[in-house]
């Protein structure tokens, strides 16, 4: 008898949701941050917890608001302003490397749905960027000694806005034709909203316009919800801040899937 060809395998059948091809995206995206995480991670945790040092040098002990310390006043900030470049950074090169580097053929041609794109485009940084808010956090321990009045409202706000910078992120590396673009949006976006987000003044120390336009600052409120979880101490309704972050991250989402949807500067 001659040998009997087995009958090869039946194509694989897809669902309403490719499970599989859908967790493997989002595990390549987090691989490639794990990969270096230790100098990502320790690198956030080593530049924010210099700058709480100066902070505390140059507030020599004292108190901004409500009687907190310098410290206790500014390391929210830190931690928030921290975890979010690490989501828009994140968002950003995911994107911006598989163009440059032409590997984003490979993702176009995999049987994923726009949906199944977007979660392994935005979920990884937002991952990371908890990930690295939370080891910040354990740095700003050593130098503060928080109330902890709502501290699941401090990690919701975190998670919150992790997910809102990194849709930036992701928008900015769909946009981004090369790493001078991306180095734009960092200076000339991420850099003021973080600066600009009353992450180490107080409020009360500007005019009225400014306290205007820090309010429309998204950094802000996020920023402002984990102060109060962390010290007690808010200047803005968290449930405002909420209602802000969650609205923008909706639009930011429309938008990012009808550009990846409609293969914007993706495919030929």
């Amino acid at each position: 008898m001659g040998n009997v060809v087995p009958n090869p395998p039946a194509p694989r059948e897809f669902g309403r949701l490719n499970a599989l091809g859908c967790w493997s995206y989002f595990r390549r995206g987090l691989l490639r941050f794990w990969r270096v995480s230790w100098t990502s991670i320790l690198g956030a945790c080593v530049s924010s917890g210099l700058l709480l040092v100066v902070f505390m040098i140059a507030g020599r002990e004292g108190s901004l608001a409500a009687g907190l310390s310098i410290a206790e006043f500014v390391a929210p900030g830190v931690i928030l302003f921290a975890s979010s470049m690490m989501a828009f950074e994140g968002g950003a090169t995911l994107m911006l490397e598989d163009k440059i580097e032409g590997t984003i053929a490979d993702v176009l041609m995999a049987p994923l749905s726009t949906g199944e794109m977007l979660v392994g485009m935005v979920l990884p940084p937002v991952f990371n960027a908890v990930a690295t808010g939370l080891a910040v956090f354990g740095v700003t321990l050593i130098f503060t000694d928080f109330s902890f009045s709502a501290p699941l409202l401090s990690f919701a706000f975190l998670i919150l806005n992790a997910l809102f910078f990194a849709l930036v992120g992701a928008l900015v590396g769909l946009w981004a034709d090369k790493w001078d673009h991306y180095g734009g949006a960092q200076a000339f976006l991420m850099l003021p909203l973080g600066f600009l987000s009353g992450a180490f003044f107080s409020l009360d120390a500007l005019p009225q316009i400014g306290k205007v336009l820090v309010y429309l600052n998204p950094l802000f409120h996020s920023v402002d919800a984990a102060r109060f979880g962390l010290t007690g101490y808010g200047q803005s309704s968290a449930l405002i801040g909420a209602v802000v972050l969650i609205s923008l991250s909706v639009l930011l989402t429309i938008v990012l899937w009808r550009l990846v949807h409609s293969g914007y500067k993706v495919r030929p």
